[in-house]
């Protein structure tokens, strides 16, 4: 009988890969309990993106990089329809952000037309860091050492890059590492 469930076990690995079905990595359960308070009211997070890669970008609007809204909203635009998720985690972290999210809300919309995901003001640096920052410290040794660093996190919840500020969010790097998690169109 062992041996009759070790063999049904081996045809299901075998089969699973074929049939597009597959258990859920440690990375994906762990961050799907990740959830954000929406610039718009409610929650968002990763259980809301599940398959799809995810750009996270902690941002602030009175920065030297702040007209990268501008590229995280293109990249947004250009690969949502492919499955690409591109969220802004506005931080005061470097004391260069609006004091309330209605402010950061309407500096967006006005001067960039953002209508991707973003989140309410939020740590993401030290012990106040939202619960996925201090994942990506722990786990992956990452923490935003300024305005605008941006992580990917794979469909199948892996670190697949993380980038500083003056790495253009529509540059050849970042573009080129959202293609391949995309795959072929």
């Amino acid at each position: 009988m062992q041996h009759l469930a070790l063999s049904l076990g081996a045809l299901l690995l075998a089969i699973l890969p074929t049939t597009g079905l597959r258990a859920a990595t440690a990375e994906e359960a762990q961050l799907q309990e990740f959830r954000f308070n929406s610039i718009d009211g409610g929650q968002i997070g990763f259980r809301d993106w599940t398959g799809r890669p995810v750009l996270v970008a902690n941002t602030a609007s009175l920065c030297g990089y702040t007209p990268q809204y501008a590229d995280l909203q293109s990249l947004y635009d250009e690969y949502k329809d492919r499955g690409l998720v591109v969220v802004a985690v506005p931080s005061d972290d470097f004391n260069q952000e609006y004091g309330t999210d209605e402010e950061v809300k309407d500096y967006c919309e006005l001067n960039y037309d953002l209508d991707l995901p973003m989140t309410t003001i939020s740590h993401v640096r030290g012990e106040e860091a939202l619960p996925f920052f201090r994942w990506l410290r722990e786990s992956q040794g990452y923490e935003p050492q300024w305005n605008f660093n941006k992580v990917l996190i794979g469909a199948d919840g892996s670190v697949l890059g993380t980038w500083g500020s003056a790495e253009s969010p529509t540059g050849p790097v970042i573009r080129g590492a959202v293609e391949a998690a995309l795959g072929s169109p």
